[in-house]
């Protein structure tokens, strides 16, 4: 059964794939940077970095420094769960249009 998070993740894909960003799930497992976020995106030539979490979990506080990188520079920085998922979509082709 999926966890509460990978069904985020999901509906996360879904919606990049309608919108059509590019997107990828970096894996660290070691050899890849700590706090990244969990899909890294871009449409338009807009960076966008997706954190993924169950509704009560907050990013760590390195997720945190890495989204607020992300948004220094110029990118989108997202925490979606289950209960903002669904607003997903509207947000990204508002903040592409612009």
């Amino acid at each position: 059964m999926a966890t509460p998070e990978a069904k985020v993740k999901a509906k996360v894909k879904k919606i990049l794939e309608e919108v059509n960003c590019y997107y990828f799930f970096p894996a660290t497992g070691g050899f890849g940077r700590s706090g990244v976020p969990d899909v890294i995106a871009c449409a338009s030539g807009k960076f966008i970095g997706i954190e993924c979490k169950t509704v009560g979990n907050e990013p760590t506080a390195l997720q945190k420094k890495n989204l607020r990188d992300i948004e220094l520079n110029g990118g989108l920085p997202l925490v979606i769960n289950e209960d903002n998922v669904g607003e997903l979509k509207d947000l990204l082709l508002t903040w592409l249009d612009n």
